[in-house]
C-alpha cells in the first residue's frame, strides 16, 4: 500500500502539470506568466510529502508557504474563492494519482483523510488571511502606494531633477515609514561584475551602508534575495545568520531584515531590504507589504529609465532639427553665390550674343560656378551615402600621394597666401583615387584655414611605413575638446568652438575625409592638444582594390 506522500513524491511533476491546466482557467490567473501562476504551489506540494517532525517541521512550513501564496494572490488580483479552488484542485490532482490503479496501490483511508484534512485547513487559512489582510491593509498600503506614486511622479516631471540616488532615498525614507523600520537600502545588480551595489540607504547607518557592495552568490543576504523570486528573505538575526551581511548593520544595532527582489520575475535589476532594531519573525502582512512597495518601485525604475530615454531622444531630435535648420540656411547661403554669379555671366551674354567671342571670360566664369555648384551637390549626397553606411564608389588608379598633397597646397597658396608647406618623401605611391584624396586633403586644409590660428602655419606630411601610406595635416589654433573627437567625424557636425566662431560650414568636411579613408580601407585620425597643435592624419593600404566591394 502506497502512502500519500510517496504518491506525491513519485508523481510531484505530473501533479503540478494537471494543476496548472485546471487552475489555469480561473478568471484572475489570466496574464500571468509560468512563474508567476504557479508560485509557491510546487514547495507547499513537496511539503505535503514530507515527514511531520518537530513543531516548526513541515506544519509550520506549510503554513508559511500559504501565507506567502495568499499574499501573491491578493497583489495579482484573486479573490478568495479562487484561491480555496486552487487547493481543491490540488487535493483532486493528487487524488487522480491512484484513481486508476489496483485497490491495494490506494492509501490508506486515514491517509487520505489526513491529506483533505491539510488542504481543509489551507482553505481555512485562505479564507481567513484573505479577511485579515484586506481589513488591516488595504487602507494604509494604498497611502503608501499612493505617496511613492507621489515622489516619482515628481521625480520625473522636474527636469533639474536630483541624482537617482536621492530619488531612491526619498522612496526608501517612505518604505522604512509604512514598513515600521529603522533602516532601509537599494542595490543596484551591475552585470559586469556580477555584484550588488548599494545605489541609496535611510535610516539608520544609512552613510556607511552605502558604500557596501557584495556578490550574487546565494551565500550572502543579498545574494539571497536576488535569488528569491516572488517570495521575500529574511534573515532572524544578523548576529547569528550564516549569510554574509554588511558589518555595518550589526554594528549599527540592526538585528532582522527582510528583502525583496526588484523585480520578482524578469531580469535582475537590483534588491531592496529593511532592517529592524530588533529581532523578531516578519509577519505575512509585512511581508505582502514589502513585495507590494518593490513592484511599485520596480515600476517607478523602468518609468524612470523610459522617461531618460525618452527625454535624450527628444533632445536628439532637436538637436537634428536645429542642426537641419542650420545646414539648409548655410546650403542656401553657399548656393546663391556660385548661382547669381552664373545667372549674371549668362544674362549678360543673352543681352549682347554678339559679343560672345569677345567675353570668353564669362563664359568661364559661368562654367567655374557651376563647378562649384556641383561639387557642392556632389559632397552633400556623398555624405547622404556615408550616412546611411554605404561606401563611396572609387575610380581607383596608380598615383603618387605626395603629387596629390602638392597640388592641394598649390591651390590653397593660391586662394590663401603663403601659409602652406608640404614635407612628402619620394614616391609614395598606390592605387588609390586620386580625385577622393585631393577632396579629403582640400578638406583638411580648408578646416585647418577656418579653424586654427590665422597667422601659424600649416603642414602636409606625406610618408610611407611598410604597406601603408600616411598623409596628415598640422596646424596650431583652438584645441579640439576630447568629447568632440568622438563626434567630429559624423555628418553635420561640428565642435562646440566652430559653432561659436564665426565661420560657417556645412558640417561634411570631415565626414567625406572619413569616408575616403573608409572606402581605400584606411582609417583616419585626429590628435589635438594645448602642446602640439591638431593634426588629422589620413592612413592608406597601398593598394585599395582588395577593399572594394565585390560587383554583384
Amino acid at each position: 500500500m502506497a502512502s500519500v506522500a510517496e504518491t506525491i513524491r513519485r508523481h510531484q511533476g505530473e501533479i503540478i502539470r494537471l494543476w496548472s491546466e485546471q487552475a489555469a482557467r480561473a478568471a484572475s490567473a489570466r496574464g500571468l506568466d509560468a512563474p508567476e501562476f504557479k508560485n509557491i504551489m510546487p514547495v507547499y506540494l513537496a511539503s505535503l510529502a514530507e515527514e511531520e517532525g518537530a513543531p516548526d517541521g513541515p506544519a509550520h512550513a506549510r503554513q508559511a508557504h500559504v501565507e506567502t501564496h495568499v499574499a501573491a494572490r491578493l497583489r495579482q488580483g484573486f479573490n478568495v474563492a479562487e484561491v480555496i479552488e486552487e487547493f481543491a484542485i490540488l487535493g483532486r490532482c493528487i487524488a487522480s494519482m491512484w484513481a486508476n490503479a489496483s485497490p491495494e496501490a490506494y492509501p490508506s483511508a486515514l491517509d487520505v483523510e489526513r491529506l483533505f484534512t491539510e488542504l481543509h485547513a489551507a482553505s481555512t487559512a485562505v479564507s481567513e488571511l484573505f479577511s485579515r489582510h484586506l481589513l488591516e491593509d488595504e487602507q494604509t498600503e494604498k497611502r503608501y502606494l499612493r505617496l511613492l506614486q507621489k515622489v516619482a511622479s515628481e521625480a520625473l516631471v522636474g527636469r533639474d531633477a536630483a541624482s537617482l540616488h536621492d530619488h531612491l532615498k526619498d522612496v526608501l525614507e517612505l518604505i522604512i515609514e509604512a514598513m515600521s523600520a529603522q533602516s532601509g537600502a537599494v542595490l543596484l545588480y551591475e552585470a559586469e561584475g556580477e555584484q550588488l551595489v548599494t545605489a541609496a540607504a535611510a535610516g539608520l547607518a544609512s552613510e556607511q551602508l552605502e558604500h557596501y557592495a557584495t556578490s550574487i552568490n546565494p551565500a550572502s543576504f543579498p545574494g539571497r534575495v536576488a535569488a528569491g523570486g516572488e517570495e521575500t528573505s529574511s534573515v532572524l538575526d544578523t548576529e547569528t545568520t550564516s549569510l554574509e551581511v554588511s558589518p555595518t548593520l550589526r554594528q549599527n544595532g540592526l538585528r532582522s531584515l527582510l528583502g525583496v527582489r526588484l523585480p520578482s520575475h524578469r531580469a535582475l535589476v537590483g534588491i531592496m531590504y529593511v532592517g529592524l532594531a530588533e529581532v523578531r519573525e516578519f509577519t505575512a502582512r509585512e511581508k505582502a507589504r514589502l513585495l507590494s512597495l518593490g513592484q511599485q518601485l520596480s515600476v517607478h525604475m523602468d518609468n524612470a529609465k523610459l522617461y531618460a530615454n525618452l527625454r535624450e531622444k527628444i533632445e536628439a531630435l532637436q538637436a537634428e532639427r536645429a542642426l537641419r535648420e542650420h545646414f539648409v540656411s548655410v546650403l542656401a547661403h553657399d548656393l546663391r553665390g556660385p548661382l547669381s554669379a552664373a545667372k549674371s555671366g549668362a544674362q549678360l551674354l543673352m543681352r549682347h550674343p554678339e559679343r560672345l567671342d569677345q567675353r570668353r571670360d564669362l563664359a568661364l566664369r559661368i562654367d567655374r560656378n557651376i563647378e562649384r555648384t556641383d561639387q557642392m551637390v556632389r559632397d552633400l549626397l556623398d555624405a547622404n551615402r556615408i550616412q546611411a553606411g554605404q561606401r563611396l564608389p572609387l575610380r581607383l588608379d596608380t598615383c603618387d600621394l605626395g603629387g596629390v598633397a602638392q597640388e592641394v597646397v598649390e591651390d590653397l597658396i593660391a586662394l590663401h597666401g603663403e601659409r602652406f608647406m608640404l614635407h612628402a618623401e619620394e614616391r609614395v605611391r598606390g592605387v588609390w583615387s586620386a580625385e577622393e584624396l585631393h577632396r579629403a586633403l582640400w578638406n583638411l586644409g580648408s578646416n585647418a584655414i577656418k579653424y586654427g590660428s590665422a597667422t601659424e602655419p600649416i603642414t602636409f606630411t606625406v610618408t610611407r611605413t611598410g604597406d601603408t601610406a600616411q598623409a596628415s595635416v598640422h596646424n596650431r589654433g583652438p584645441v579640439i575638446a576630447l568629447t568632440d573627437q568622438e563626434q567630429i567625424f559624423k555628418p553635420f557636425t561640428r565642435t562646440q568652438s566652430a559653432q561659436e566662431g564665426t565661420s560657417k560650414g556645412w558640417g561634411l568636411g570631415l565626414t567625406l575625409v572619413w569616408g575616403c579613408a573608409q572606402a581605400h580601407g584606411g582609417s583616419v585620425t585626429v590628435q589635438s592638444d594645448a602642446a602640439t597643435g591638431t593634426t588629422f592624419t589620413l592612413t592608406l593600404p597601398l593598394d585599395a582594390r582588395p577593399y572594394q566591394p565585390r560587383e554583384p
